[in-house]
Formats: C-alpha cells, structure tokens, sequence
C-alpha cells in the first residue's frame, strides 16, 4: 500500500507529540519530515522514547525549512507552530505545492481586524483568509470544503467543545443566541510546554481557578461560527479554567430554550447520528473527560432546565485529540481521500 508522506513542523509540544502518535501509527500516511529547531539532528526515537523500536521513529528532526520539507516529499504538511509564526511556513509550503493543516490560529478567523483584536498584531497573511477552509468536518457541508482545500485552518481544543453542542439548536431556532453562557475546564498540556510558573506542577495541582477573563482567544472563532449558524452576530460569556489533569476538556453550556425537550433531542440526533466521532450520550447523561481522553470522539449529553427556562449541553473531549491532533488528521483523512476514521480508531 502506498502511503501519503507527511510532515510535522513544530513536532516537539505536547500536540505535535500527538500527531506523531497518530500519524506513525497511521496505516495510510508515512512520515517523511518532522522539523524542531531545538532538536535538529537527533532521532524521533531518542527524543520521545515512546516511539523508540516503531517503524519511523530512526527519522531525524529537521530545522524548519520549506524547502527541506518539500524535498522531503511531503505532500501535507501539518503546523503545530504558535499564532504569528504557522502564517510564514503556510505562506512558503503553499507556494511549492504543499497542502496544509495549520494548527494555530492564524487562519481560523475570516476577519483580520478580529484576529487584531484578539491576538494583539495585524494578521499576517491576508491573502489566504479567504481561502482557508475552517477545519471543523461535523459542520454543515465543512467535509466537502475540506476535502478540496489547500489549506485547512484547525480549529481550537474550547472551540470544538462548544460549538458542535450549539450549532444544530442555533440553526434550528432553539436557543436565544444571545443567551449562551459557557464554563469549561481543560488540562494543563492546553497551555503548551511553556516556562510559565502558573502552569508548573506546584501551581496548578491540587488546584482549580478561572484564567484568560473574560475574553479568551479562543472566544473570537467561537461566536464567528455561532453567527454564522444562528445568521445574526451572537455574543456570549465564555470563562475557561485551569484543571490539575493532562488533558481532557469538559465543557458545560446554557442557554434561553425557545424550543422544546424533544426538539433540541432530535437537532443533535439529525446533525450528528451519522458523524463517527461525535457520540451523543441522550437527555439527562452529563459527559466524563476519562471516557474521551486518548481518543477523537467528543461526548455529548443534554438536559432541560423546566425552572429556569434554559437547556444545558455537556461536552468532553481530549485537548490534544478531537481539540487539536486528532481532529488535524480527521481533514488530512478528507483531503487525502481516506476512510474518514483511518488511523483515528485506537482508543
């Protein structure tokens, strides 16, 4: 079987580690570049033991270079690079041919004024907004665009956790738009390997509290897809917190129900009974991060608030799989021609 070659650029976080699991162990992609500037020249295999004795694990890290990474014969290049700096790469590897998944930000949001907004500095490659396909396969008609895409902009680990609940109730009419009030709670590992004290062992366990208030990042992409599903501009409370676990998110969302109980049953039933990685837990089932960690699935359960008027939605996912590494290789499936479950099954 001819496998499709595929690079890493920024392989040495915690998600570009992610994505060398998956894709090693991928039946239908082969690595043939991974790119670490503080690593360059050593094994994969020596810098994660993990991966020691798996067939590619002997492939050498690389300085990130476009050119290198075209000669590697890479076809799709994945970039689990910070906001700012995946633009320059995408900008270089889509000029040699290369069809790319970029992990950042820097092309999920269809307004550079927003992204100046929320990242702090003017975005740096317009031109491609236009053309960048948000990577989010479960959203109406999104497979087919990324199927077709040169470049796929992946989305957010709290952003895939609130807007797949959220998007069938708002195009059905379900829910005030704008009464959508959000709580999630995430791992350490969301933060990056970073120096950062407020994310060292001795800070963050034992030890739980609110961060990024009240206007996370991830808040621009989250109310730019729920507009375009509700067809009006939603604004809504988003407060994220630190948790003392790896990984995992789980998120609890409530909103004004205009609908009712049976209704927003049979929305999430009809946009996602088909869809292999969203597992719909039913009415009155709350969502547990234990279930979904190590895996691309994201949980989601349901429940009515008759007293207070509104519905609560409960997620869970794991913020390096369907939030970040894994939900990257469900579009490297679609853009390749793939089964769309290939090397995404191991739980």
């Amino acid at each position: 079987m001819q496998k499709i070659k595929t690079a890493v650029v920024g392989a040495s976080g915690y998600t570009g580690m992610e994505l060398l699991r998956l894709l090693l162990m991928h039946p239908n992609a082969e690595l043939s570049c991974v790119t670490s500037r503080q690593y360059a020249g050593q094994p994969l295999g020596s810098i994660f033991p993990r991966f020691s004795q798996i067939e590619g694990s002997d492939l050498s890290f690389t300085e990130p270079d476009a050119a290198t990474i075209k000669a590697s014969g890479a076809e799709v290049a994945f970039l689990a690079l910070p906001h700012g700096v995946a633009a320059e790469y995408a900008l270089a590897l889509l000029e040699l041919g290369v069809r790319v998944v970029d992990l950042s930000a820097d092309f999920r949001l269809n307004d550079p004024a927003v992204y100046e907004e929320f990242y702090g500095a003017a975005h740096p490659a317009t031109e491609l907004l236009k053309e960048a396909v948000y990577g989010m396969p479960e959203l109406k008609g999104r497979s087919e665009s990324i199927a077709t895409a040169r470049l796929v902009a992946s989305p957010g680990c709290y952003p895939t956790s609130i807007i797949l609940p959220l998007v069938p109730l708002l195009e059905k009419g379900l829910i005030d738009p704008q009464s959508i009030v959000t709580c999630s709670m995430s791992g350490v590992s969301g933060a990056g390997k970073t120096s950062n004290t407020l994310f060292s062992f001795c800070e963050a366990n034992e030890s739980v509290r609110a961060y990024s208030v009240p206007k996370h990042r991830h808040l621009s992409e989250i109310e730019q897809e729920l507009s375009i599903a509700a067809g009006e501009q939603v604004a809504m409370s988003f407060t994220p917190h630190l948790v003392p676990t790896h990984n995992g998110i789980c998120t609890t969302t409530s909103a004004v129900i205009k609908g009712s109980a049976d209704e927003v049953s049979a929305a999430l039933n009809n946009a996602y009974a088909d869809q292999p990685f969203v597992r719909l837990l039913g009415e009155g089932q709350t969502a547990d991060t234990k279930n979904v960690t190590r895996t691309n699935f994201i949980d989601i359960g349901w429940a009515v608030d008759e007293r207070t008027g509104r519905v609560l939605l409960f997620s869970s996912e794991d913020n390096l799989g369907k939030g970040a590494a894994g939900q990257a290789v469900q579009s490297f499936n679609l853009m390749t021609g793939l089964a769309p479950k290939a090397g995404l099954q191991n739980i």
